[in-house]
């Protein structure tokens, strides 16, 4: 099968980009973007279609297993992991593969994403004692702890953009599993945080349900979260 591959090609973020096609032939239906990728950048001279030598394609990977999120980008208009799609999804043969663009871009297909990490700091999600889950909420604390900071969600979201005051759901699902665990006192600097920066800019559009490469139930833990925070706000408990 022969794949036509448009690749969006920028030096960095200074300079102007365009799409570069490169030809990709494969009898796999097994080979992946992030496979193919690393196929074109070892070539001895990596050429577009037109025979132009061009330099080798900026992106990241790491594990390759669905477990980092490195390999984040645009295929096809939507956010996804390149490890974890497959060139024969694409019927038509010809693939479109671009940076997330909620994000300043580094190089090519890659993007800086770490304002996820530094919202995170800013929301100080961690615990400075010791806490404990139970049974009531072992399986909410599983599902959050499944969250591969990608940036998937935050490029569906209409409500994000990347320095705002809205954090979005990278932020919301593992502030979710300390506000499961903490009551009364403890954790109300976070239960605070949650509510300026996840509840009043969610605009509950759920662009971001069924876009979690993990598969997690984003909605449920919002859902689940959002009462945590007013209940434990009210009464200091959650029934």
């Amino acid at each position: 099968m022969k794949y036509l591959l448009e690749i969006w090609r920028q030096r960095d973020r200074e300079t102007e980009g365009s799409f570069r096609t490169y030809l990709y032939e494969t009898d796999s239906l097994s080979v992946t973007v992030a496979s193919a990728l690393s196929e074109l950048n070892g070539r001895k001279e990596l050429k577009d279609i037109s025979g132009e030598i061009t330099e080798k394609i900026v992106w990241e990977c790491s594990c390759l297993q669905k477990k980092c999120g490195a390999c984040a980008m645009l295929i096809d208009g939507r956010p996804r992991l390149a490890c974890d799609t497959k060139l024969s999804e694409n019927k038509k043969g010809k693939i479109r593969l671009e940076p997330l663009r909620k994000f300043p871009i580094i190089a090519d297909l890659t993007a800086d994403r770490q304002v996820i990490f530094d919202d995170l700091k800013r929301m100080q999600i961690w615990s400075e004692s010791e806490i404990f889950a139970d049974d009531r909420n072992n399986s909410l604390m599983y599902e959050a702890s499944r969250c591969i900071q990608c940036g998937c969600c935050l490029e569906v979201c209409p409500n994000f953009a990347a320095g705002e005051k809205f954090y979005g759901m990278s932020a919301m699902v593992p502030a979710s599993r300390l506000l499961a665990v903490m009551k009364g006192k403890n954790g109300s600097d976070l239960r605070k945080q949650y509510g300026k920066v996840i509840t009043d800019g969610c605009g509950k559009s759920l662009a971001c349900r069924n876009i979690c490469p993990a598969g997690i139930d984003i909605e449920g833990l919002m859902a689940r979260s959002n009462a945590a925070v007013l209940w434990r706000s009210l009464f200091g408990f959650m029934r």
